[in-house]
This record gives C-alpha cells, sequence and structure tokens, in this order.
C-alpha cells in the first residue's frame, strides 16, 4: 500500500513538472505581412485595410485571410498564402494567425 501511494505521489510530482516547465503557447506568425506598404512583423490577428485598391504581401509562414468587411468580418474573399501577393478593390481588413 505504501509503495502504490509512493508511485501516485511521484506521478503526480512529475505531472505537476511538466504543466508548470511548458510555456503557454500564443501563437503568431513569423515573418512580415505587408498591408498596403506598412510591415507587421510576426503578425497576429486582424489588420485594418486603410485604402483602395489594397494589396497584401504574405512573406510569413501562416495563411492570410482578406475580409470584405470592417474588423475582420464578412465573407473570406481571398486566401493569401505564404510568399503571394493579393491585390483588392474591396478587402476592408485581413487576419492573420
Amino acid at each position: 500500500m505504501m509503495r502504490r501511494t509512493a508511485l501516485a505521489l511521484g506521478a503526480l510530482a512529475a505531472a505537476a513538472t511538466l504543466v508548470t516547465a511548458v510555456p503557454g503557447s500564443a501563437y503568431a506568425a513569423e515573418g512580415v505581412l505587408v498591408v498596403n506598404g506598412a510591415d507587421h512583423v510576426d503578425p497576429s490577428g486582424c489588420y485594418a485595410v486603410d485604402r483602395f485598391p489594397s494589396a497584401v504581401v504574405n512573406n510569413t509562414d501562416a495563411i492570410a485571410e482578406v475580409h470584405s468587411g470592417p474588423d475582420c468580418t464578412g465573407q473570406v474573399e481571398w486566401l493569401v498564402y505564404p510568399g503571394e501577393t493579393y491585390g483588392s478593390e474591396t478587402a476592408r481588413s485581413v487576419f492573420i494567425l
């Protein structure tokens, strides 16, 4: 009985160590997202498109979603894959994770 208790406590201690040792992972794309000439280094989240026509250059490791509405609302107009450029007359915002 004493051995089982010791093993259980050891397993709990190991689990607690792993939980505290692994940092919380807030993911951001690595690279540069360029929206109408403005560089966003290691971007994450939503970016406004402030003039038309607009250009999105995705030099990151993530896919950028071009939205038809402000604040990344509305339909996804286009997906801009890493290394691609997209021009639009109607885009209002860009989301990248």
